[in-house]
């Protein structure tokens, strides 16, 4: 059925308020005169028609549910799946309260009609009907609660108004809505008949013409309330952007947390870095010591900026880490050059390639005549002597009597006395005394990158073990580590044991494929509280969505965001989020003057 637009002049008005509504327009068209449009034929659509189960406004379709079936037992947010529903909803809520002392007479009627039915059912034999059971339990129990002042009454109503382009999407989305209704437990009715009335009970004046209502206490009615469903923020911490849903902030201490490990996965230029410099210099403020392993200066100009230390390893640089180094620090139950020496093993596959058992077992023992020609043995007493040198190791290997251990010394003279020299054959330089320190691969070659990367992550993790403080550890372009069992290993391992020296991991990867393909990647995931996805690829964004479980329209968000917008997970909550920086903050990560705050940059 077609009906003309009851805003125009010569429609048909049913309603006093719309006919109130038609008087006030054409008075405004009179006044205007000949030729001149008032408010109402700009705002009004051209045509309505109404069908037996929606209605046709312009080019939208609408259909209106209303709900006449509640689950007997809820929770809070309990109706999150329909408020965060990844397509557009209109949903209306009206809540009603009424007279105790009403409610209370018809509560005593109603439960003697019970208990006169079920001591009927008793006394002839018959097998009590637990349905009446059930309610007669609840309504005493809701009886005692309203008498008490515990509880008050309400009388509530839920309308769902579906909008959409087309009759085939909409017959389509008022599917996926009834099952999600139906997951909840909630029984949903189309508004046949009365799809032009649902409609305008739907519209935000407050007018509910259907009153398809179910009786609340306080108590149920409360869980109604939609508004934890889009909040992700703590009372403290630090400010990672602006919620995109509902414009409040995402605040958030991540040392509050289970643990405080995060990962960082976006494409190329999706503002990645960014993000994570930003928290970085908000989290300086909180007293945090941030450490950096970068393998593409990207944090050079913030470091020299905010008077960090900014180390470059390259060939023939003062900057040396030596890979023999031991924390010196003793803890109970833990062998320490025990643990160092399992490391070495990982290391040495990265440097020498795959080693069979009989190789294991040679480097194992040439490592302990290694240390023991120092003077350094399991007793911790020794452990704080000068640790040896790879070339050490090398004359070892060299003075061993298996064939093996010559052609692996031949294997590892290339970082001795070969091309790849002057970079870990040394004492070490460095030391970690800067509250932001900067680690620079960026002048190693692809080769030697995944060895300086475990390194510096072991370096990094003996000072870490020997002086606990709060720390972040950032590692960039992290896939790189990804590549090799070993290093991949040893990377889980750091994520695992983070919380215990009060170490915070960030990860940070475009290259998804790579990282998320091995178990110890998504290992690292895991045991990860925050994860933060940013701007994906179409070639990443199949393995995204299996791994972080996203809905159909969390995915069309990480294809079409902006740079700087993403979702960021806690826990096991989650909201859009958009990184967003003070103009102040732009100019010391980028260098740039901004003449407002800006969203990310490339990076």
């Amino acid at each position: 059925m077609s009906l003309p637009n009851p805003f125009s002049r010569g429609g048909v008005v049913k309603d006093p308020k719309e006919a109130e509504l038609a008087k006030t327009r054409r008075q405004s068209a009179n006044t205007l005169g000949a030729g001149m449009v008032g408010v109402t034929d700009v705002i009004a659509p051209p045509a309505i028609e109404v069908d037996f189960d929606h209605i046709k406004m312009g080019d939208t379709y609408f259909r209106t549910l209303f709900v006449t079936g509640y689950p007997r037992f809820i929770g809070a947010n309990w109706l999150a799946p329909l408020i965060n529903f990844d397509r557009t909803l209109d949903i209306s809520f009206y809540y009603y309260p009424t007279q105790t002392k009403g409610v209370l007479d018809d509560l005593r009627r109603k439960i003697a009609e019970m208990e006169a039915t079920i001591e009927s059912d008793f006394q002839a034999g018959r097998v009590l009907d637990p349905a009446i059971r059930t309610t007669l339990e609840d309504a005493q129990e809701l009886q005692e609660q309203l008498a008490t002042g515990i509880e008050r009454f309400f009388q509530f109503s839920f309308y769902i108004k579906i909008p959409a382009g087309s009759l085939e999407e909409l017959n389509y989305i008022t599917k996926q809505v009834e099952a999600v209704a139906g997951s909840l437990l909630i029984i949903t009715k189309h508004a046949a008949l009365q799809q032009e009335t649902a409609f305008q009970t739907s519209l935000p004046y407050f007018l509910d013409k259907l009153f398809v209502i179910r009786n609340m206490d306080t108590t149920s009615l409360a869980t109604t309330f939609p508004f934890t469903s889009s909040e992700l923020t703590d009372n403290e911490g630090v400010l990672y952007g602006i919620n995109e849903h509902n414009g409040s902030l995402v605040i958030f201490d991540r040392f509050s947390l289970e643990n405080a490990n995060s990962v960082v996965f976006a494409k190329s230029g999706a503002g990645k870095s960014y993000m994570v410099k930003l928290e970085a210099l908000r989290s300086l403020l909180f007293g945090t010591e941030i450490i950096v392993i970068d393998p593409e200066d990207e944090y050079k100009d913030l470091a020299t900026t905010i008077g960090g230390e900014y180390i470059r390893f390259e060939q023939d640089a003062n900057s040396i880490i030596n890979p023999l180094d031991l924390s010196g620090v003793f803890e109970e139950g833990e062998n320490e050059l025990g643990l160092k020496i399992l490391s070495l093993h990982s290391l040495f596959r990265i440097m020498l390639g795959e080693l069979t058992p009989t190789e294991d077992a040679i480097l194992d023992r040439a490592l302990v005549t290694t240390y023991k020609l120092k003077g350094i043995t399991p007793d911790p007493a020794t452990q704080t002597k000068e640790a040896p040198l790879l070339g050490d190791l090398y004359n070892v290997l060299q003075n061993m009597a298996e064939p093996q251990a010559r052609e692996m010394a031949t294997r590892l003279e290339k970082y001795i006395r070969g091309s790849l020299s002057g970079i870990f054959d040394r004492p070490s330089t460095v030391a970690l005394k800067n509250s932001f320190t900067v680690f620079s691969i960026s002048n190693l070659k692809d080769e030697l990158r995944p060895i300086a990367m475990f390194i510096i992550l072991d370096y990094i993790w003996t000072k870490i073990k020997g002086d606990r403080k709060k720390r972040l550890l950032i590692v960039d372009e992290a896939w790189y580590l990804m590549k090799f069992p070993d290093s991949a290993s040893f990377m889980y391992s750091i994520a695992k044991r983070a919380r215990k020296y009060n170490l915070g991991l960030t990860t940070i990867t475009q290259d998804v494929e790579d990282f998320l393909s091995t178990d110890y990647g998504k290992a690292i995931v895991t045991n990860s509280s925050i994860q933060i996805l940013l701007k994906q690829s179409t070639a990443a964004i199949d393995k995204i969505v299996e791994v972080f479980y996203l809905s159909q329209g969390e995915k069309n968000l990480l294809l079409s965001a902006e740079i700087g917008e993403g979702l960021f997970f806690a826990g096991t909550n989650h909201v859009a989020v958009r990184v967003q920086a003070s103009a102040q903050e732009h100019v010391l990560l980028t260098g740039q003057k901004s003449s407002s705050a800006t969203e990310g940059e490339k990076g």
